[in-house]
């Protein structure tokens, strides 16, 4: 049975965290300040299988990261069509939001993948929003939001 990401967040006590997230954030960590140069390397420092890691590092953060997060990465499939970059765009800019970096991939088989780094600082809607308008926008087939940072 597939499951869809959820759009709701719950802010939970560490101690009610269960130990395979615990070590999945240490591990995060190990590797975000240079201690460990690979997952091979940060997974095993906190004794944790890499599959638990993968299954939960895209779930997890520390709550400060939460709240100081200021730029965004969003991976986005979109139909090779003229002015379809540019109502992206215009819906980025709509929200208030600063791009930063943009890469196109050469369109195959109609399709290009969009990278987009975005400053949120100034944003007035919430990135679940953004992401949701970029979503029903004609011509997009996905939004990933695959990074974030500060």
């Amino acid at each position: 049975m597939a499951t869809e990401k959820s759009d709701r967040y719950y802010l939970v006590r560490e101690d009610m965290l269960s130990e395979a997230m615990q070590k999945t954030l240490e591990a995060k960590e190990l590797l975000e300040r240079g201690k460990a140069k690979t997952v091979f390397e940060a997974v095993n420092a906190v004794d944790l299988s890499r599959s638990a890691f993968y299954k939960y590092r895209d779930g997890i953060f520390p709550f400060h990261t939460m709240v100081k997060e200021k730029i965004i990465t969003l991976s986005i499939n979109l139909e090779d069509r003229s002015g379809n970059l540019s109502r992206l765009l215009s819906i980025i800019a709509s929200a208030q939001a600063n791009v930063l970096t943009i890469n196109q991939t050469i369109p195959l088989q109609g399709r290009a993948n969009i990278t987009i780094s975005i400053e949120t600082a100034s944003i007035n809607i919430d990135i679940d929003e953004l992401v949701k308008k970029l979503e029903k926008m004609e011509g997009v087939e996905r939004v990933d939001l695959v990074g974030s940072g500060f």
